[in-house]
Formats: structure tokens, sequence, C-alpha cells
């Protein structure tokens, strides 16, 4: 993303411009019913809990309940259900025609439950879809810091640092970006405010772009070289920017993963193809952002689909999410609720209020930070702690 006037992606702007933000879907969303031998009754069995497809976290329980019903009426008290995902099992008796149960031990990702009765000499079942993800973890601050500290940018740095300082619960990681990559020497104004960034607490990661996999892996390792090179002890992690996202460009991005993490396996990686990507890019970044793009926009997404389920088997630390457009304080703390929320299941956020609109490549919403930088960095904390919004100022 090279930012110019016309286009900002991640490049000090350049938006990816894709986003896959599938409606609520996927299947698994009606029960199936299937009698199965015996022709005395007619025997049906249809999920009542959970809803279908909705989204659970691994070791809290999966409450499960089926209706029965035999010739159209409540099957016997006592009929036994069998439910049943994955490896998982459980049992339960009908009362006024409802079988209820827990299934414990159900693994992360898509998971079909089943539930399964008989009565009557008939055996029937369900099926349902729902999604299970990895206990999440506290959820982290990804800023596209594509501003200079020098002008305009000196206050958004002191800003930063004194966010960092002053929320040493939040962690906050900033995207360090001189100028479309490291520039061609170090920055001593760039050093200076890095460095106090970093003695107050947060972390940095250098911007490197990569054109859709279409740069020379030779140019890109030269460029993550300069970082290491220019800023030492200050950058910590690499942020590739403009990643593929179909399989055809794996084995570069697999390629330039291993040679950061040659550097030190410690060094965080972090992929923006602003869309989720096929699975196999889990093994190839630390951290993917799976959306970039307006707050309107990121009310609809959903990773329920066949496509992009797999995100559900991984922890919420492989997902962020880069929003701008989102208006005031009241949208910021939405947008922060719907990231940490089960269906979204991220782990890295970052919203702005500064604007872009992709079809017209008018705007760069990381020229700064927004308005509510201090209120982003209290929501995301009491998000953190279960506590109760904080009053937007």
């Amino acid at each position: 993303m090279r930012p110019s006037p016309a286009r900002p992606h991640l490049r000090l702007g350049a938006l990816a411009l894709a986003s896959l933000l599938a409606a609520c879907g996927g299947g698994g969303g009606s029960d199936e019913q299937v009698p199965d031998g015996g022709n005395n009754s007619r025997v049906s069995v249809q999920f009542t809990e959970p809803a279908a497809q909705e989204v659970f976290t691994v070791g809290q329980g999966l409450p499960v309940a089926a209706r029965v019903a035999v010739d159209g009426a409540d099957a016997a008290d006592g009929t036994a259900v069998q439910f049943s995902a994955g490896s998982a099992s459980a049992s339960g008796g009908t009362r006024a025609g409802v079988a209820t149960a827990t299934l414990g031990g159900v693994a992360a990702g898509r998971q079909q439950l089943g539930a399964t009765a008989t009565a009557g000499g008939t055996t029937a079942s369900a099926a349902r879809t729902v999604y299970l993800r990895p206990a999440p973890a506290p959820l982290q601050v990804l800023v596209p810091a594509y501003f200079h500290p020098t002008g305009n940018g000196a206050a958004a740095w002191t800003a930063m640092a004194a966010g960092a300082a002053a929320h040493p619960g939040v962690r906050i990681t900033a995207i360090l970006n001189p100028s479309n990559g490291p520039s061609s020497r170090a920055d001593a104004a760039i050093a200076n405010a890095a460095a106090g960034f970093v003695n107050a607490g947060g972390q940095l990661a250098g911007y490197v772009a990569t054109d859709w996999g279409k740069r020379s892996a030779s140019t890109v390792k030269r460029e993550i070289d300069a970082y290491f090179s220019y800023y030492p002890g200050l950058v910590k992690g690499i942020f590739l920017d403009e990643m593929a996202a179909t399989s055809k460009e794996l084995a570069f991005y697999d390629d330039v993963y291993k040679y950061i993490k040659a550097k030190d396996a410690s060094l965080l990686v972090i992929g923006n193809p602003g869309t989720i990507p096929v699975a196999g890019y889990a093994d190839v970044a630390d951290v993917l952002a799976t959306f970039e793009g307006k707050g309107s926009t990121y009310a609809g997404y959903d990773p329920r689909t066949p496509q992009a389920d797999w995100l559900y088997a991984q922890p919420n630390t492989k997902q962020a999410a880069l929003v701008h457009n989102v208006a005031n304080c009241a949208a910021m703390q939405t947008a922060v609720g719907a990231a940490a929320s089960a269906r979204y299941q991220a782990g890295w956020v970052y919203m702005t209020s500064l604007q872009y609109e992709p079809s017209t490549g008018v705007g760069n919403p990381w020229s700064g930070l927004p308005g509510y930088w201090t209120n982003l960095l209290d929501t995301v904390g009491s998000v953190n702690a279960g506590q109760a919004l904080p009053a937007c100022s």
C-alpha cells in the first residue's frame, strides 16, 4: 500500500480493498430429521438449543437440547436422546418432549452436533452446526503509525507513549512506517520517538510492503534487515502489508516468515491480507489482519462460512481488525465490543475516526490518531477486565 493521494492502503495507508464479509450462513442452520427403520411410529427430533451457528468457548461446556415427537405428540417422559459432537457425547431423557444435556470436551473449530432418539420402534436424528473457539486472550491494540514524529505527527507519537504508560495492562503495538518501508537510512527523529514509545511500554513492528506476493523476496528481506540495522533493540517484529490471500502465494510468504524467525524466533510477524485468507496463512504469520475497512462494513463481519470458519480453531491472537470511518467514541465502543465477541474472535484491534473512501481513494485513515485515542485504550482495558465501558469524553 504505497500511500498516494489516490490510494492510501496500509502503505502509509494502503487498504486491502477486498473483505470476505459473509452473511450468516455456512450450513447447519436447520435440523435434519432422518427416520431409520421401523414402521410403527413416526418420530422426529429437532434441536431447540443451541441456535444454529452459535459460537461458544472451549472448556465452558456446551448446553444442548432437542425436542422429540412421536406421531406429532411429545415423546413420553424419559425417552433417551443421545447427543454428540466429534468424539464428545452425552445423553438426556425427555421431559415434556424435550431432552437436555451438556457436552464437555468439544474441540475448537466447526462442529456438527448430532441428536438421536428411538421411540415406537423408529430411530430419528437431527444435525446442527456450531463453532467453538479457544478461550480468548485479552485484546491488544495495533496502531498503523504512518506519521513522522515531527510537525503534526509529533503529538501523535507523544500520545502513543503517554497511552502506553497510562495503560500498562493494554499491550500496544505500533507499526513503524518511515517511508512506505524503512527508507534508505536511519532517521534520528524516528529513533527518538520510537525509543520513547518503547520505554513507555509500547512495542514496534516495522512496515514492509509485499505487493500481494509480487515483490521480489530479496527486496522484502533487504527491507526487513534495514529495520533491525537502523533501529536496533527497538523493532520487535515485522508487519507484512498487502499480503495475498490465496494459496498460490503461500510459498513466498512461508519463505519470508522463516527468514524473519531465523533472526529471532520471538520476533512477531503480522500479515495484512485485509480479508480472510485461505487456512494455510495461519502458518506464515503470527497475526493476520483479517479485516481492514470501514466501520459500517465491519458490522457485518462474519467468518461463519466454509471458506473462513477455520479461524475458530485458532486463538483470537491470530486475528487483527483495522477499522476506519468509525465516527465517534460510542461507535468505537460498539466496534470494540463486537471485535471481542465470540463471533468476531479478534485479538488485536484498532478503530479510528479518520476517513477513507475505497471507491474514490480519497482520505488516509492512518495519518494520525483518532480524537478518541485515550477512550479507545480505556475501552479495551475495560473489556479485558470485564468491566462496564467507560463514559465517552
